[in-house]
């Protein structure tokens, strides 16, 4: 099956906040996110968005940059917020409990080029780009699985 793409523009980070919220609000254990983008196109501003639509109560959500991944308990299960960027070796990615986080979690992934073949098939892969240099982001959206077909249906229609 070939893969389905969505491409959205967003005008601002309140958007791509907005975007993220409504994603949550459809994500369930086992679901990933692989976020991908240059340094500064938002992927760390849209995990937390994310993440803090989901927690019960706020906390600070830090960039995983140094830990590699940080963790947060959510309303049905953990949160896992990874950002692979200083990852030494591939080999880390099962020392982290990433392959297990996948199955049982609901997982973000920033520079998930990293994973290799670790990356789960059925992750919805998430790329920002800023195209003019200011606020605005385009964001593409890509997935195989067809569970994500009614999940962004409800996130980008409700």
């Amino acid at each position: 099956m070939a893969a389905k793409i969505l491409q959205l523009q967003l005008n601002s980070p309140d958007d791509t906040c907005a975007l993220a919220q409504s994603l949550a609000r459809v994500l369930g254990q086992g679901d990933t996110v692989l976020l991908s983008g240059d340094v500064g196109a938002g992927k760390t501003h849209f995990a937390r968005c994310l993440i803090l639509s989901l927690l019960e109560v706020p906390e600070d959500v830090p960039s995983p940059t140094y830990t590699l991944v940080q963790t947060y308990d959510g309303p049905t299960g953990d949160i896992w917020h990874a950002d692979l960027y200083r990852l030494s070796d591939i080999s880390e990615i099962d020392e982290l409990g990433l392959t297990q986080a996948f199955v049982d979690a609901i997982c973000l992934v920033e520079w998930p080029d990293r994973l290799g073949q670790y990356a789960p098939e059925s992750a919805l892969s998430l790329s920002l780009d800023v195209p003019s240099g200011d606020d605005r982001r385009t964001v593409r959206l890509e997935w195989d699985d067809a569970r994500w077909d009614a999940k962004l249906r409800k996130a980008l229609n409700d």
